[in-house]
């Protein structure tokens, strides 16, 4: 298998995105960093994709493009394109099945595709793509090249830190039907409350937004539980507000957990405690290896990009007179 720019970021002990700017925006880096990441290339036998694929255009398929992390993930993947000047062709289905398979469809005829976190059923996914090159973000289909984010660890380490504060009662505001990473996190929850021995309660799947978190308030409140965790960050500060509008306060009444550190989580008051998710090293890894199947190279799946729990003012211990 070919070498990639991943392996020789990390050979020279830099970011993917500043090992892409020495080959195609040499004269923005200090020179010791530009020489030390040549001589990685050299050393691993790294040839760059854009010497070989020529312009392309790819297209990007997304739930949501109004959503914080679709937005992170666009960004990172346009400034990934931008150095091989690829154009990128934006498809976005509004959480709409129909749609995402329209948007499939169109976005197929173009050079490459980057699907990100498609609802359509595995099957389905797969008669569409047909044989087109094509880089799956954040969920696993078989047959294709797939960029996971880690669901395991930070989750994990969420429910680990609301038992270390007390709680013996948590609820999982679940996310969009249909959403992968959302059952891959809710098992995570799950199987972490047995491990601590904490009551779970799963609420019924909303909107991956502020709105589906507000819809989930009432849910949350008479579940019992004096922390939440939820499918994201939106879903999470639309349960704040809408507990707030129900008397319960955040973290005095009930303690919050989000997913995906978007800019806003730390802006809020108080600042929301969530599971960093590498949603912008994702994007660009996603187009490095878009542009290595179009070279015709054989690609296998990355290691899955690790999580961390952030740790700030949303989490609480329990008021002493719950039970």
């Amino acid at each position: 298998m070919a070498t990639s720019l991943t392996e020789v970021a990390k050979h020279a002990g830099v970011s993917i995105a500043t090992a892409s700017r020495a080959f195609s925006e040499p004269d923005r880096l200090a020179s010791s960093t530009l020489d030390r990441v040549r001589r990685a290339a050299t050393e691993l036998g790294y040839a760059t994709p854009q010497a070989n694929v020529g312009t392309r255009t790819i297209g990007v398929v997304v739930p949501d493009a109004a959503n914080p992390v679709y937005a992170t993930l666009l960004k990172a993947v346009q400034g990934q394109a931008w150095h091989g000047r690829h154009r990128i062709v934006l498809f976005d289905t509004d959480e709409d099945l129909r749609r995402e398979r329209e948007s499939i469809e169109l976005a197929r005829r173009l050079d490459g595709l980057l699907l990100c976190s498609p609802r359509l059923p595995e099957t389905e996914v797969v008669t569409l793509l047909g044989d087109t090159p094509t880089v799956v973000v954040n969920r696993s289909i078989r047959g294709t090249v797939s960029v996971v984010m880690d669901a395991e660890h930070g989750p994990s380490q969420a429910v680990e830190h609301l038992a270390a504060l007390g709680h013996r009662r948590i609820a999982y505001a679940s996310g969009p039907l249909g959403s992968w990473a959302d059952d891959r996190r809710a098992d995570t929850v799950e199987r972490a409350c047995e491990r601590y021995g904490i009551g779970l309660t799963r609420l019924s799947h909303h909107a991956a937004s502020i709105q589906g978190g507000r819809a989930a308030a009432a849910a949350a409140a008479a579940s019992g539980a004096t922390a939440i965790i939820a499918y994201n960050d939106l879903v999470a500060l639309g349960l704040e507000a809408g507990l707030a509008d129900l008397g319960r306060t955040c973290p005095a009444d009930v303690s919050i957990v989000g997913i995906d550190d978007i800019d806003l989580a730390g802006a809020v008051t108080p600042s929301l405690t969530t599971v960093r998710m590498p949603i912008a090293r994702s994007g660009a890894l996603a187009v490095e290896l878009l542009l290595n199947l179009l070279t015709g190279a054989a690609v296998d799946d990355p290691p899955e990009l690790p999580s961390q729990l952030i740790v700030r003012g949303s989490t609480a211990p329990p008021r002493s007179d719950v039970s």
